[in-house]
């Protein structure tokens, strides 16, 4: 009898052993969402490039772009391509495309850091003073270069307007004070060492021109002032406030002639968020409690 219940606690605990194993696979590998089968490498483009040399053959063009890199390898085929010949010239500028595959779409392949890779192209002929421009939104060029590195250009292009009182300057001045996208100049007082720009922002919904809707009116404003500098306008200060009295605080040469005239920013343009008055207090409400302090 002992015997008997011996082997029977024995099967039970072999068959318990079997279903746990068998359980065990359903409910965690079979149920994963991991994705089974080999890892495809994918075409695809670097997330950043980072910088660009001129051979001493002024042809061969050496450009640094960010690409995956994990454990195992990451990238093949990493190539630079002139693409002008394909889709055609532009004047003054070359276009160069760089691609390479990579298996990094896949959480599976263990791409999740990045790396500085090189790829390299001979031009058809020198770079001379053409621009370069590297999938379609990095731009180089040579001017004001010291070789054998190119010069990576901004959001104003390689040759960005000198401070003054030009429209071309006001849109720099815009981007310095990190105006937000599609602001519009409002008024502008300028005499060429100094700017006071006013500019805002639509707010509402996305109107026709003739849309009567109260919204889509709405905006927001702002009120910078400016000192030029060789780089272009720099923002020294910030105000809705009218007259001189503020920025003049900041600033003490600010010109009068500039600031005087100012009206302050309407509160619809600029309004102020004071913050929330205290809670009441078991001994009164609030207006009380701070007078008795």
């Amino acid at each position: 009898m002992r015997l008997h219940r011996a082997l029977t606690a024995l099967l039970c605990a072999v068959a318990a052993l079997l279903l746990s194993g068998c359980g065990t696979h359903v409910a965690g590998r079979g149920a994963s969402a991991t994705a089974t089968g080999p890892i495809p490498w994918t075409l695809t483009a670097p997330s950043r490039i980072a910088a660009a040399r001129i051979g001493a053959d002024h042809r061969t063009v050496s450009i640094d772009a960010q690409v995956p890199s994990g454990e195992h390898p990451c990238v093949r085929n990493l190539k630079a391509v002139d693409t002008d010949a394909e889709y055609g010239t532009v004047p003054g500028t070359v276009h160069v495309q760089i691609s390479f595959t990579s298996p990094s779409l896949d959480p599976r392949s263990g791409c999740v850091g990045e790396t500085t890779a090189t790829a390299r192209v001979r031009l058809p002929k020198p770079l001379g003073d053409r621009e370069l421009v590297v999938d379609n939104d990095t731009v180089f060029t040579a001017d004001g270069a010291k070789p054998p590195a190119l010069r990576m250009c901004g959001r104003l292009g390689c040759h960005p307007p000198a401070a003054g009182c030009t429209p071309a300057s006001y849109d720099q001045a815009l981007i310095a004070a990190g105006a937000p996208m599609h602001a519009y100049r409002d008024a502008e007082h300028c005499d060429g060492r100094w700017l006071v720009l006013d500019f805002s922002w639509r707010t509402g919904p996305a109107c026709d021109s003739g849309d009567e809707n109260p919204a889509c009116s709405s905006r927001l404003g702002d009120r910078w002032f400016f000192r030029a500098e060789r780089s272009g306008w720099k923002p020294v200060f910030e105000t809705a406030a009218g007259g001189c009295a503020a920025v003049r605080r900041r600033v003490p040469r600010f010109p009068t002639a500039l600031c005087a005239e100012l009206p302050p920013l309407s509160a619809t343009l600029h309004p102020s968020y004071p913050p929330p008055s205290a809670p009441p207090t078991a001994g009164g409400s609030p207006a009380a409690t701070a007078t008795t302090r």
